[in-house]
């Protein structure tokens, strides 16, 4: 059947988008086929990096004068305007392609209207293949245009029975080896990591990926409203991996002078936020400098603060095979698990942990 077929061939486009993992952003991730008449891939493309050529851009390439009277197979519509680079369905169009199909269309105003462009010069073109599964792999392309803020992940590591750390302010590591990877592997491909005060005070993050190359810089935000971030903390070590947001309030601003210059000094951009929906106000200021991920790594006290303010996108718990006791510090468990809103897509192992993995029902 024509559906199974286009289904097939759209699923090595987006193996292909994989490519650009970690790498595209604020771009989406975007995989290109030439299929020519007989079912043969004659051409492969992805876009690998932002500010570099597009999936069409390669598969057209790639196939060459074997483009004509092939279907190209793009995991998101070839857009219309100029941007870093040209518009890439004209190029669809003089390269002979008899047909398009596509997964997901162009949400934004200005690149959009490749389809339509297309169908005009008479190419057949087939919208919606597989979009559930591209619009996954670039949620936080999505979040950015159509939201004007960040896709955002709330991750924890908890014990069997709940608790995120002994006990206030004490550092407990929970999670083994593998899971550690994997959380290092995650960091590697967002464009953001958010932790609040507590965390820094409690466990000294670096906040790095270290057991996984990443691309470009990381971004570290610490939500502190009172200025309690340590000048020394090892966040400030590692400035080269890039850059340290203190995100506070005026108030902190008023009572703590001396802790703001100290923080300024030791390499800290401040961002100075009103009280009311101050959590708003900061991811669309990240949202607005290109941060299109952001996974919050804690604590508890964060975690409640971005799920009661209706900005979590997708949930990610760790379960250690451990138990704490009630002398522990817990998590909003209950909360998040028992929520009709989200629908828990991925249960696995990672070594001995367990990783619970929902995305978050919007109407937005």
């Amino acid at each position: 059947m024509a559906a199974d077929r286009d289904a097939f061939y759209m699923r090595q486009a987006l193996a292909l988008a994989e490519r650009g993992r970690g790498r595209t952003s604020p771009n989406p991730m975007v995989g290109a086929l030439v299929v020519n008449s007989d079912g043969v891939i004659v051409g492969r493309g992805a876009h690998e990096f932002a500010g570099g050529p597009h999936a069409e851009v390669h598969a057209l390439a790639d196939a060459a004068d074997r483009s004509s009277g092939a279907t190209l197979y793009c995991t998101l519509e070839p857009c219309t305007h100029v941007g870093r680079t040209g518009p890439c369905a004209p190029l669809v169009a003089a390269a002979g392609i008899a047909r398009v199909v596509v997964a997901n269309e162009e949400p934004h105003p200005i690149a959009g209207g490749g389809n339509r462009f297309l169908r005009a010069r008479g190419l057949q073109v087939t919208s919606g293949v597989l979009a559930e599964e591209a619009a996954k792999l670039n949620a936080p392309f999505f979040s950015i245009v159509r939201r004007r803020r960040p896709f955002i992940t709330i991750k924890v590591a908890i014990s069997e029975d709940g608790m995120v750390s002994a006990g206030q302010s004490v550092r407990t590591l929970l999670t083994g080896a593998k899971a550690n990877r994997y959380v290092h592997r995650e960091r590697a491909e967002v464009d953001a990591v958010a932790v609040g005060s507590g965390t820094v005070l409690a466990d000294d993050p670096m906040l790095t990926a270290r057991l996984a190359y990443r691309h470009r810089p990381l971004t570290r935000v610490v939500y502190d409203s009172r200025l309690r971030t340590p000048p020394a903390a090892r966040l400030f070590s590692t400035l080269g991996e890039g850059p340290v947001i203190i995100v506070t309030s005026r108030q902190g601003v008023a009572t703590n002078p001396a802790g703001l210059a100290a923080l300024e000094n030791a390499g800290a951009t401040i961002q100075v936020i009103d009280s009311g929906r101050s959590l708003d106000a900061s991811v669309a200021a990240l949202g607005a400098s290109s941060t299109s991920s952001v996974i919050v790594e804690g604590g508890p006290s964060l975690h409640r603060a971005f799920w009661d303010a209706d900005l979590v996108d997708r949930v990610q718990i760790l379960v250690a095979p451990r138990t704490i006791g009630d002398a522990g510090l817990p998590w909003l468990g209950a909360t998040i698990r028992n929520s009709s809103r989200i629908t828990w897509q991925d249960s696995r192992h990672l070594g001995d942990d367990i990783l619970l993995e929902g995305y978050v029902h919007r109407a937005d």
